[in-house]
């Protein structure tokens, strides 16, 4: 592997960070207390090329690599994982899954909006049935002259109550799924429960129900009932965003206790002269360290064109897991201080614990990883 970073990473990495600095660190725990995204933040998000992260240039995006990308991702989630988990959402998943799967007149259609952020967009896969059994969807999409007749209801929809444009995939048949793109308005489609949850409470999180929706036939995306190879590539480089986000998360939890440890004093000293404190300190950074080399090797190997998906699930189940690891110490280093919400660990612990939930449970990455192994269909 090559353990450096080209100018241009640096500088995208660099940019990003001096924006989640200036702009999202100072505003996010009042953001997280408001409990709602905040969309007058998108027109800045969009002026840096967020919201088109890997679109290419032809349709208005920044055009990025993936290794760029796991950089960006960091950075924004070491600001506020609400809003990094709002842009992962528009980016791997809805524009993700177009990149994959639509055709170049869909693509036209729906990606420039998608990148100028003019709207966020959200990708249904999950229903309160069916998460890790994707292929079990429930919902059902039937022919119906020119267009497609789609009803059920999608669960944990990312963005799903303030989405302009949504991938849903729906059934086609016995384990087959179909893909379309629906803008929002769109007759039969509206926004069910929005829910409330452990943290990430700047993410839109709601229920998205679809009471026949006519859906025309060239917004089905890719081919009729196979979809869910396309849902597996979407996934393998989600997976790399999320470990990347995790990341920035347990980072700047981290730095709040590393910072906190060389001030705060007991028994005439401060405690990072402590072993135990010092134990704490470097086994989270060493942990991050390796995370983030799983993250990036996933990376390359995705831009490099080399089937990546073991190394994906393998970066996102330890990134995830040493990530909650990672803020869990930074807040015990802080004692009582680490509970209170003077401090931020505590927002950043409740929200890391998605990460391992996220894009494919740990036991799911398991799985995936086992299989790889063992070779196993």
């Amino acid at each position: 592997m090559n353990f450096s970073y080209r100018d241009d990473q640096l500088l995208v990495r660099d940019t990003v960070r001096d924006f989640v600095r200036s702009r999202i660190v100072p505003e996010a725990s009042g953001w997280n207390e408001n409990g709602e995204f905040p969309l007058e933040l998108l027109p800045e998000l969009a002026a840096l090329g967020l919201t088109g992260l890997a679109v290419p240039h032809e349709y208005g995006g920044a055009e990025l690599d993936m290794l760029t990308i796991a950089l960006v991702m960091e950075e924004l989630g070491a600001g506020d994982g609400s809003v990094a988990l709002t842009i992962a959402a528009h980016n791997s998943l809805c524009i993700g899954h177009l990149l994959i799967g639509a055709s170049e007149e869909q693509k036209g259609r729906w990606l420039p909006p998608l990148a100028r952020g003019e709207y966020l967009g959200c990708w249904a896969l999950t229903e309160p049935s069916s998460g890790s059994d994707a292929i079990s969807v429930q919902s059902r999409a039937r022919r119906d002259g020119d267009d497609y007749m789609v009803s059920g209801t999608k669960q944990f929809i990312t963005n799903g109550s303030i989405a302009g444009f949504a991938v849903v995939l729906a059934g086609a048949g016995e384990r087959k799924v179909s893909a379309f793109g629906l803008r929002r308005g769109t007759a039969g489609l509206r926004v069910g429960r929005r829910e409330e949850k452990m943290g990430l409470h700047a993410s839109d999180t709601a229920q998205l129900v679809l009471e026949d929706c006519r859906v025309p036939a060239p917004d089905r995306i890719g081919r009729d009932g196979e979809a869910f190879n396309d849902v597996k590539r979407v996934l393998d480089r989600g997976r790399i965003g999320i470990g990347a986000l995790a990341i920035g998360l347990g980072r700047a939890s981290l730095e709040i206790a590393i910072g906190y440890a060389k001030e705060r004093r007991q028994f005439g000293r401060p405690i990072a002269d402590f072993e135990m404190i010092q134990w704490r300190l470097a086994r989270a950074r060493t942990e991050l360290d390796a995370a983030r080399l799983l993250v990036h090797r996933a990376a390359a190997l995705a831009d490099a064109g080399l089937r990546f998906t073991d190394a994906a699930s393998k970066a996102k189940l330890y990134a995830s897991e040493a990530a909650t690891r990672a803020a869990d110490s930074s807040l015990q280093v802080l004692g009582g201080y680490g509970y209170l919400q003077d401090f931020p660990i505590e927002r950043h612990l409740r929200d890391v614990r998605l990460m391992e939930i996220g894009e494919g449970t740990s036991e799911i990455q398991r799985i995936v990883i086992a299989r790889e192994l063992l070779h196993v269909d």
